[in-house]
């Protein structure tokens, strides 16, 4: 490696780490004013919590086990419909891409459907499927499966037309094209999707826990508001916003590993 590359490689290294400390240093920041703040009175300690507060309730559910027991709940329902969702969002936009005439009948419907507030068919689900985690897999599987057909399909048609046109010169078919060139092309769209999707899929579960679950992180918010504990329900949102930035995370992580088998 040149000199110059190195002097390249220790500046992106180094803005790396003022980016990095910059962030901690927010937070860090946030939270102190945030408790000095309730401390003093000037914010409603009732209504707003403290850092404190929320740390000492999140460490008592975690001496109980309950806090375990709601996380390891939310997880594996934003993993079953994740899979879910995607893995069938996929396969509908090939099949999409294959019946161009099909997929052309059924876009205002899909669109319709996206559009249409979830929660307002929360009632039905519970009837269809009953009060139990179907229905919280159903309304994740409403917000995540639409999008991700969508933006996996817009992927397939949005591929080089002129590499689709040499391919099928030299002869290549229906499932080499796709195999060869439409999936792999694709590549940046169908990880987008993964990000768009388990950010959907999070707010689904989410919500269908508020509909009907007895346990879980949307439970653990919706019980604190029942009962007026605002320190259960800030200590529920920390706890989301942190899945939220280890799961978005570890799909960063799969992004870089697919970039680098390039």
């Amino acid at each position: 490696m040149s000199e110059e590359a190195l002097k390249i490689l220790k500046k992106k290294k180094k803005q790396k780490r003022i980016i990095f400390a910059s962030q901690i240093a927010i937070v860090v920041i946030f939270l102190l004013a945030w408790e000095v703040l309730a401390s003093k009175k000037i914010l409603n300690p009732f209504i707003f919590s403290s850092p404190s507060r929320i740390w000492n309730t999140l460490w008592n559910l975690f001496q109980s086990g309950e806090l375990i027991k709601h996380i390891g709940t939310t997880l594996y329902e934003v993993i079953l419909a994740f899979s879910i969702g995607i893995s069938a969002g996929f396969v509908i936009a090939i099949l999409l891409y294959e019946l161009p005439t099909f997929a052309k009948i059924i876009d205002p419907f899909l669109t319709m459907i996206n559009s249409l507030p979830k929660v307002a068919l929360g009632p039905i689900i519970i009837i269809w499927t009953g009060a139990n985690t179907k229905s919280i897999i159903v309304m994740a599987l409403l917000i995540n499966l639409i999008v991700s057909i969508m933006n996996i399909y817009n992927g397939f048609i949005g591929v080089d037309e002129v590499k689709l046109k040499l391919l099928r010169t030299l002869g290549a078919s229906k499932s080499q094209v796709l195999r060869f060139l439409i999936i792999p092309e694709s590549k940046r769209t169908i990880i987008s999707s993964l990000k768009i999707n388990i950010s959907m899929t999070l707010i689904g579960v989410i919500m269908g826990e508020f509909l009907v679950s007895k346990s879980g992180i949307g439970y653990l918010i919706i019980y604190g508001t029942q009962v007026f504990n605002l320190t259960l329900v800030m200590s529920g949102i920390i706890i989301l916003i942190v899945l939220s930035f280890l799961i978005y995370e570890f799909i960063s992580l799969i992004e870089k590993k697919l970039s680098n088998q390039r």
